[in-house]
């Protein structure tokens, strides 16, 4: 049996992150039209900047089973606020995304550590003394 009562305990933190970063997928490829339309970026460029950010933040979504792809999802927050030298709306929405972000990293973190917290405590022998079964 595992340590977290024979089940596999989701982590919060992954799922939470996991959510920022497919909305913000959705935006960010929204960017890609406006970036042609009000900006007048070379489509090319559009294309490649505002899709490769929301594939980045998709693919990111999927493999936030690594603690490296925590490191890589900071990165991308601020890539998004950045476009907003490009599309001045993304300095608030990629402000936005960056502190959902932080708040689920760090939420998420918090709810781990009580979690192991309260697994460690556990002893399920002690509960099954305790019950008094004749």
């Amino acid at each position: 049996m595992s340590e977290n009562t024979g089940t596999q305990a989701r982590s919060p933190r992954r799922g939470m992150c996991a959510a920022v970063l497919a909305l913000e997928g959705i935006v960010l490829g929204l960017t890609t039209p406006v970036m042609v339309t009000l900006a007048d970026v070379p489509l090319g460029t559009a294309l490649a900047v505002g899709l490769g950010l929301a594939a980045a933040c998709l693919v990111l979504a999927g493999a936030l089973r690594s603690e490296a792809a925590y490191g890589v999802g900071w990165v991308l927050q601020v890539a998004a606020v950045a476009l907003g030298f490009v599309v001045p709306v993304m300095f608030f929405l990629g402000a936005l995304f960056g502190l959902l972000w932080g708040i689920a990293y760090f939420l998420g973190r918090k709810i781990e550590r009580e979690r192991a917290a309260a697994y460690a405590g556990y002893d399920p022998d002690a509960g099954e003394t305790s019950s008094g079964t004749a």
